[in-house]
């Protein structure tokens, strides 16, 4: 039993993982398409999609890991999940699906152009609200009877869900802002700054707003961040935000390249751990913990082996090409 339960939380480290990473690396992508209506000109246009072409298509790869590990290591959890969030999560498959043949298309005609632009920023835009629609519809709990979901067809579209719908919009922004802040220059470049200006209040608005509004959808939530001694643990996690906050204020007055991008990655990883924080131990919160919802012993640890072997190979892959591909990106040069 102690090992199948430290296996459970192996796997839940590794699907949480994933995630992350398919946040990190296609956030800004995401966010690139978000702010794509911003920049009418195809010059710049041309800029924006020439810094991500070497790598938009691996970043994706984590999104697979994710909802496969989940399916193979919590297949319980899987069961249980879909049925509730199937219409956010066909709506952010086809956002991902506009939003890859707009890519390749847009390149190959001159009079269509402005039609697979509009692809391109609607898929976007669909996808990241889809995501974090489902993120809410998770992280206030569904229905849940015996082992299968309960609920109702609608039950995922709630007043919570659609806040971090579009607070997941304006962070995917921010970081596609900074992205640019760090692969451009010129008038693009500066026009990202003062976007990123913006943004970053904007965001600072949306963290507070869900940080506030999580603790009332279940009064486990409440305990876990505010109850004694607990507190003394979850304390860091604003006062972390509060400290990259002025770094990133400070990164963006002084207007560093670099800084902006990571340091915002820094909100995002504060975000997922105080995400972390509320919900554990349960994958489907307040129903179905990790432990309950585990695929049988031998499965995890034949997957554990396979796991062991791809990722390290993804993961230096993936820096490999962003290190070929670094630097800034200038017009008339990259992908046509």
């Amino acid at each position: 039993m102690s090992i199948a339960a430290d296996l459970a939380f192996v796997w839940a480290f590794i699907i949480a993982f994933a995630v992350f990473v398919y946040v990190v690396m296609d956030g800004f992508d995401l966010g690139l398409g978000i702010l794509f209506p911003l920049f009418p000109r195809k010059e710049d246009r041309d800029v924006i999609m020439n810094s991500v072409a070497p790598v938009w298509d691996g970043n994706e790869t984590w999104l697979v890991l994710g909802g496969g590990g989940l399916m193979a290591a919590f297949p319980l959890a899987y069961a249980v999940l879909m049925p509730a969030l199937y219409t956010p999560m066909i709506a952010m498959l086809l956002g991902l699906v506009f939003r890859g043949i707009a890519f390749e298309f847009r390149w190959r005609t001159t009079r269509e152009r402005n039609r697979w632009d509009i692809a391109f920023a609607g898929g976007s835009l669909l996808a990241t609200l889809a995501q974090g629609i489902a993120l809410g519809a998770i992280l206030q709990g569904v229905h849940v009877e015996g082992r299968q979901y309960a609920g109702g067809w609608w039950d995922w579209l709630t007043p919570f869900s659609i806040l971090t719908g579009v607070s997941l919009m304006i962070g995917y922004a921010l970081l596609g802002s900074t992205w640019l802040v760090m692969k451009t220059e010129g008038e693009l470049r500066e026009r990202a700054y003062s976007l990123s200006w913006a943004l970053l209040f904007a965001m600072l608005g949306a963290i507070g707003a869900v940080s506030i509004a999580t603790p009332f959808l279940h009064v486990q939530y409440t305990h876990r961040w505010f109850a004694w001694p607990n507190i003394m643990l979850t304390a860091p996690v604003p006062i972390a935000v509060a400290a990259v906050t002025v770094l990133l204020l400070r990164a963006l007055t002084r207007k560093y390249d670099y800084q902006p991008f990571f340091l915002t990655l820094a909100l995002f990883a504060l975000s997922y751990a105080g995400l972390g924080i509320s919900m554990y131990p349960y994958i489907v919160p307040q129903s179905i913990t990790i432990w309950q919802a585990a695929a049988p012993e031998n499965s995890q640890i034949f997957m554990l082996f396979g796991v062991a072997v791809l990722v390290p190979l993804v993961l230096a892959y993936t820096a490999w090409a962003y290190y070929v591909f670094r630097g800034k990106v200038r017009a008339g040069t990259g992908y046509h």
